[in-house]
């Protein structure tokens, strides 16, 4: 059973984390859910990595991000990207405060990461040690077209930045859970690709109805607007994996592709037929991703600090 805690943050946000593993695993894998979401959508991710023959060389860490999932509601000023840089390099401090980590973001997620990178790029050069973006992307909506032509996705995005501004200003209220059921068919189209699990939707109909009307209205503005290819180029060193849809309508394959040209031993996965959630339509390409850059980031710890897992043991 993961350890469930939370983390308190400077300005009174408190964090809800948990953690599978041993706290003195080598490495630590930190899982960051997108926009909406929670923690959840990691659930076969955590139980891939718990059962992969890693002998305890490994500790997986997810958390809800500010206003996100159990995680308390935050001001309106704080519900930017910047922040959200801000905390991960929080919790790193309080769950894993030793040893390399991997990086793991989908959308919203991935961005966090491109934004600690930049804004603390002391402590993650000292931190981090591998990469995995899933869904995400580096130019803000520049590629966002909801699969439609350029002068309808211009008309949406409108309403969409409007519509944010409004329930930004809604404090810690949530959706109707019943509003959101009648939505689900939008949310299905919206998120996922050609196929679709059911019990997929209803979590994340589940992890939407959870997050305060303030976090969904507020971080619209600096998603949309963040770039960080630049911050991207300087990490080239690091091993990681970019994975997207091909049916993404948020985060399309140019997002993904140049994540990819910006750090150009990254491994790029297009995914056929599947959508924006990439955790839950292709757990197995993701779950092979993630896992191979963690085998390349205990691979290249010095010998006098890595253990060998039973897998290379032939235990």
């Amino acid at each position: 059973m993961p350890e469930r805690f939370e983390v308190g943050l400077p300005d009174g946000v408190r964090l809800n984390v948990e953690a599978t593993g041993p706290t003195d695993a080598q490495v630590t894998a930190i899982l960051l859910h997108g926009w909406t979401l929670d923690g959840r959508a990691w659930h076969r991710q955590v139980d891939a990595l718990t059962a992969a023959p890693f002998g305890g060389a490994v500790r997986v860490v997810s958390y809800d991000a500010r206003g996100h999932g159990r995680s308390s509601c935050m001001a309106l000023p704080t519900a930017t990207l910047a922040r959200l840089g801000d905390d991960l390099a929080a919790v790193l401090d309080a769950v894993a405060p030793a040893g390399p980590v991997v990086l793991v973001g989908h959308s919203m997620g991935g961005m966090t990461i491109m934004e600690y990178a930049h804004r603390h790029p002391a402590h993650f050069a000292a931190r981090a040690a591998g990469l995995v973006f899933v869904s995400t992307t580096a130019e803000g909506h520049t590629h966002t077209v909801y699969g439609l032509s350029p002068r309808i996705a211009r008309l949406i995005r409108l309403a969409e930045t409007t519509g944010a501004g409004v329930l930004a200003r809604c404090g810690s209220w949530r959706a109707p859970r019943a509003l959101l059921n009648a939505l689900q068919p939008s949310i299905r189209w919206m998120l996922f690709g050609d196929r679709c699990e059911p019990a997929d939707i209803r979590l994340v109909t589940s992890a939407v109805a959870r997050a305060s009307l303030r976090s969904i209205g507020g971080f619209r503005a600096s998603i949309g607007t963040q770039h960080r290819l630049d911050t991207l180029a300087a990490l080239a060193h690091l091993p990681a994996a970019a994975l997207v849809g091909d049916r993404d309508r948020l985060t399309p394959p140019p997002c993904a592709e140049s994540i990819a040209a910006a750090l150009p031993a990254t491994e790029l996965t297009v995914c056929p037929g599947a959508g924006h959630m990439l955790m839950m339509e292709r757990p197995d390409e993701v779950n092979a991703a993630l896992t191979g850059v963690l085998r390349r980031v205990l691979a290249e710890m010095p010998a006098a600090h890595r253990a060998a897992t039973p897998a290379e043991t032939g235990a």
